[in-house]
């Protein structure tokens, strides 16, 4: 099989080249790593790197690069046929009704959170994350249940990235990882105003293929007045919905 990057032709088609194979990732790649998967020699990578930056279309720096915040409306003209949100949508409704509460599918994208899909609570003091929204890959539930349930790799290459960006040292990082480690074992993730105040949620993985790596994460989100008391059946909910949505995804 030819190799794609020897027939685009041209600065367009190189760059196009560059974003599709970062869009293949789902993840941040370095330099290195982009030379390898593209073919191209390092300064017409970093040429095209630079277009597809100053266009919105990559975020980075000189070590890790990702598809950027333009890549997020692109995404809503795709999702309504997307295999997650078509696999997840119906139950998050559901979801949404038995609970009152909102329901977030959310992924992980280089070091960021990008919600997917929102399903909104009928209360009218309820949490909205919005669609397309992005957030770091730190605090709250559905930031340690990605972490927690993504590959092992990506995972270290991500806490790696946490110690230069956050004001962590060794012992507090060592302490985070531990409890990822703990919400893998647990099959869940939760937490309470970790991000926003008041705000409390509880996030569990969603699997393609049974015994692989979590291709994102459903979330539950409610007000933490609403949720005192309650947070056992939100959890219980979660995880069983996360757990029939993984069912459809792996079915396929």
């Amino acid at each position: 099989m030819s190799n794609p990057a020897a027939t685009a032709k041209g600065s367009a088609e190189r760059a196009l080249f560059v974003l599709a194979t970062l869009a293949r990732l789902g993840r941040g790649a370095s330099i290195a790593e982009l030379i390898e998967l593209t073919g191209l020699a390092q300064s017409t990578l970093y040429r095209q790197l630079a277009l597809l930056r100053r266009w919105g279309f990559v975020i980075g720096r000189q070590k890790e690069f990702s598809p950027g915040p333009l890549c997020v409306p692109l995404a809503w003209g795709f999702d309504q046929t997307s295999f997650l949100t078509s696999a997840a949508h119906d139950k998050m409704e559901e979801m949404s009704v038995a609970s009152g509460e909102s329901i977030g599918l959310m992924v992980a994208v280089g070091q960021q959170i990008i919600c997917l899909d929102m399903v909104e609570s009928h209360h009218p003091l309820r949490c909205s994350f919005v669609k397309g929204r992005v957030l770091p890959l730190y605090r709250g539930a559905t930031a340690k249940a990605l972490l927690a349930f993504m590959h092992p790799g990506q995972r270290q290459a991500a806490l790696k990235h946490l110690q230069t960006g956050q004001p962590l040292d060794a012992s507090a990082l060592a302490a985070f990882a531990q409890q990822l480690d703990d919400i893998r074992v647990a099959g869940y993730a939760a937490s309470n105003g970790e991000v926003d105040t008041g705000i409390w949620g509880a996030s569990a993985p969603l699997y393609q293929t049974r015994g692989a790596d979590a291709v994102a994460v459903i979330t539950l989100m409610a007000p933490s007045t609403r949720a005192q008391g309650q947070e056992k059946r939100l959890i219980d909910m979660t995880v069983r919905g996360a757990a029939h949505i993984s069912s459809r995804l792996q079915s396929l």
